[in-house]
């Protein structure tokens, strides 16, 4: 079956490659990753280096949580750490919500001057407990908080004498927020938000912290949808690194499944290689809960040199907060040496939520036992006895490391390999039942058995993997130019590790997104719409699979609206749907036309005739509503409700469109005509509602105004011709002149836009130099940006700063592109 896979996968391309890394004969890709992939598994088994040098910051999880992952080469004696960093030890000193309790002041109505000062008189502001936010959508959020502005005065009692250390400030906000320490200014977000922040407070700022009573008080601004505050303080442990010298990075780059880095270790050269062998006509690949980290060392001095290489991780891969108690232990199986960690207390799915670790299940490291010795116990220790030529270290009751030491001898040049992965046991509860992952979706499956068809697969995956990503970076060149292809190669991992791969109880096959850094969904519509391009041209199974649970929603008679769901859950409990409103044309129009667009790819409309019944029930409600939309939430749900939507009423039009596309496949020839010549009656209407001279408005009613009408690029893309050529024309040319630095924006209302849209407002464009004209100022802004997260969607364009989300599937928009050239060649 591989065998078949590899030569699936290399179509005419011609692919020189070992199993060693870093000798793939493959062009090299030069974007600056914002966040690099490392392993990249499903939501909560995905972690990446916010870093330009892999040994410059600690290996993260995509919400910015360490993932501690110690890479350290020692060559002669001399040690080189490689990857990661030994964790900044830091100790809660005034807690936030998810550290602890704490009681803050508030208000909701603007206060007088003085506020965030220590005299001020607040004896009128409520009290409440922290975090401040929206309860349903934030699990951190303890006091319900869903105006637009809140004002924050919190006393922290200090007890300790801080001078000359280090204290950290860690804050959560959405959206805007500004922060003051005792009168002192040190946060100013502008529009933004983010959680987690950490940042070191300056010597005025700290001097100004004395036992006692001290004020740290917070304005924050909720433009729209969820909101939240939280702050506390962190005081930095004494230092007991070991690890201070450095490899020299001399190259790095991302390829669709692999991420190659480069290092001088003195005398000696390392390769390093991280592999998530996504590759998609294979779901149990997709599935396979094992990545690997390959290496390879070689002497730059012609002479031998004894090399030893040291890979420490820390149990939280297996944590959702760092607090928690864990338990670890060892042990071998046929040829590999295996270290195991996981909390103690193993709640599976108890927990649900946005900014969430998984803390069930185990956490793996495995190698080749031969020439391996492991440890497990106190990091410090652990790393102390590396550099002394053993490896040992007491436990450290509940909070032990991982320690693996693979020795390469005294050599000229060795290679090797070691397998991380996670066993989640049961991964999604789907309508009260809890499934397994389907790499185990029969229950005779173990993670030991995947380790081990890791390990014997290895050298064939690898092959594989290369002739995937080279094929991949010539069609997406071929598409769109090489600016364009290294864009899509970022986007690969990032799209497929968003999601989770079940089975159903009923067979189906479910391909589940988690709507990460927004509000934490499980499936939802208008994630699945954006990110479908990816899937429809490498697999429509998983296209199915990202719309069958919605199906089945409706189907089952658990959601009885006559429009589609929104999501049917918070991630991992998809037990029904949790958003606080409804989208009714903007989920029943994605569901169509993804629906007729897997039809367009399989040459049949097969899978449609399945779901004949609830489409012409979401087609109908089109029909009445969608023309001329009421106030109504789109995908773009940041920017508010509101009417008259000239998008979204495209998104209905084209939704009736491929209805009738879709009786036409199944032989309904009167049905094809009727909805058919409807949708072009609307089209019709549309032109005429939206016409703004030069270009067509953001909502019918109000002229003056414009926005991306990405949502037309289907009429394109499947042919259907609904709309007039010149709409579209007329619209590229308008664009062009709208244009800022980073990016087309939204829409006449702000400046900020969604990098997946412009690709498919790009797509609109008749030829390929105007589409790289759209697809330029998005490579600058990934490529400058100082946000150093998993890439952002939602940005500005007049500067290259991220506005919200990160690491979301939707960037399986990107290759919209390329599915236009398969639709339409």
């Amino acid at each position: 079956m591989k065998q078949q896979l590899m030569m699936l996968l290399l179509g005419t391309a011609s692919v020189f490659c070992s199993c060693s890394p870093g000798v793939e004969q493959h062009d090299k890709n030069e974007l600056r990753a914002p966040a690099y992939p490392l392993v990249t598994i499903d939501p909560y088994t995905s972690a990446w280096s916010f870093t330009d040098k892999l040994y410059d910051g600690s290996v993260r999880h995509w919400t910015g949580k360490e993932f501690p992952l110690i890479g350290v080469a020692k060559v002669d004696g001399q040690t080189y750490r490689f990857l990661g960093t030994e964790e900044l030890e830091l100790r809660p000193l005034v807690k936030t919500s998810e550290q602890g309790s704490w009681i803050g002041k508030y208000t909701t109505q603007q206060p007088a001057d003085g506020w965030q000062n220590a005299g001020f008189e607040d004896a009128a502001w409520k009290e409440g407990e922290g975090a401040f936010g929206t309860k349903e959508n934030e699990p951190t959020a303890k006091t319900q908080w869903g105006e637009e502005y809140i004002w924050v005065r919190r006393t922290a009692d200090i007890q300790e004498d801080l001078t000359g250390k280090s204290i950290y400030l860690e804050y959560s906000h959405d959206d805007d927020v500004t922060i003051y320490i005792n009168g002192i200014k040190v946060v100013d977000t502008g529009n933004a938000c983010n959680k987690n922040v950490l940042l070191k407070l300056s010597d005025e700022v700290v001097a100004s912290l004395k036992p006692g009573d001290n004020l740290i008080a917070a304005y924050c601004h909720n433009r729209v949808g969820n909101g939240l505050l939280d702050f506390g303080l962190l005081v930095e442990l004494e230092d007991n690194r070991y690890f201070f010298q450095t490899a020299e990075q001399t190259s790095v780059e991302v390829q669709p499944t692999q991420t190659y880095y480069e290092f001088t270790c003195g005398p000696v050269d390392l390769k390093l290689k991280f592999t998530a062998p996504l590759l998609p006509t294979d779901l149990d690949l997709i599935s396979m809960p094992v990545n690997y980290i390959s290496y390879e060392v070689s002497s730059n001095d012609g002479q031998k040199h004894q090399v030893e290489l040291y890979f420490e991780a820390s149990p939280q891969w297996a944590l959702d907060l760092p607090h928690q108690e864990s338990i670890a232990d060892s042990f071998t199986d046929g040829n590999l040496l295996f270290l195991r960690t996981g909390s103690r207390n193993q709640e599976i799915l108890k927990k649900k939520g946005d900014n969430v670790r998984i803390d069930w299940g185990h956490f793996y490291l495995a190698a080749e036992k031969e020439n391996t010795i492991s440890a497990i116990g106190d990091g410090k220790l652990l790393r102390k006895s590396f550099v002394e030529n053993k490896l040992e270290a007491p436990a450290t009751n509940g909070y032990d490391k991982l320690a693996l030491v693979h020795s390469l001898g005294e050599t000229k040049k060795a290679d090797g390999y070691l397998l991380i992965g996670y066993d989640d046991i049961y991964s999604i509860q789907y309508f009260e039942e809890n499934l397994r992952p389907y790499w185990n979706r029969t229950g005779d499956e173990t993670i030991v058995t995947q380790f081990h068809k890791a390990e014997k697969e290895h050298k064939t995956l690898m092959e594989s993997c290369a002739a995937f990503d080279r094929k991949m970076m010539e069609e997406a060149t071929a598409a769109g130019g090489r600016k364009y292809a290294e864009l899509c190669a970022l986007a690969y991992r990032q799209a497929m590790a968003a999601h989770k791969l079940v089975q159903a109880p009923n067979g189906d096959l479910l391909f589940l997104s988690k709507e990460n850094f927004s509000n934490g969904s499980i499936g939802t519509v208008d994630i699945t719409y954006p990110s479908s391009p990816m899937f429809l041209y490498y697999n429509p199974e998983l296209a199915k699979g990202l719309l069958n649970h919605i199906f089945y929603y409706s189907e089952s008679g658990k959601w009885t609206k006559p429009f589609a769901a929104h999501d049917v859950g918070t991630y991992p409990l998809a037990n029904g749907q949790t958003y606080g409103g409804d989208m009714p044309i903007e989920e029943s129009g994605n569901m169509l036309v993804v629906t007729a667009a897997i039809a367009a790819v399989e040459g049949n409309a097969n899978y449609a005739l399945k779901h004949w019944k609830t489409l012409t029930t979401w087609t109908d409600y089109l029909v009445e509503h969608g023309l001329d939309p009421d106030t109504q939430l789109c995908t773009d749900d940041f920017a508010g409700h509101f009417a008259h939507n000239a998008n979204l009423s495209i998104k209905a039009i084209l939704g009736i469109a491929s209805y009738g596309y879709l009786a036409e496949q199944l032989g309904k020839k009167d049905v094809a005509e009727k909805y058919t010549q409807k949708a072009r009656e609307m089209a019709n209407e549309w032109v005429s509602m939206a016409d703004d001279g030069d270009h067509y408005r953001l909502t019918f009613d109000k002229p003056g105004t414009w926005s991306q009408k990405y949502n037309l690029v289907w009429d394109k893309l499947m042919k259907l011709q609904i709309f007039p050529e010149k709409v579209a024309e007329t619209e590229i040319a308008y664009y062009l002149t709208k244009q800022n630095k980073y990016g087309l924006p939204l829409d006449n209302r702000e400046t900020y836009t969604k990098l997946d849209w412009i690709m498919w407002t790009a797509t609109l464009a008749k030829d390929k130099a105007t589409f790289e004209r759209f697809i330029e100022p998005v490579y600058l802004f990934v490529n400058e940006t100082p946000h150093r997260v998993p890439m952002s969607d939602w940005v500005f364009t007049d500067s290259p700063n991220q506005r919200g989300f990160q690491a979301r599937s939707v960037v399986g928009g990107y290759f919209i592109k390329m599915l236009e050239d398969k639709l339409t060649k």
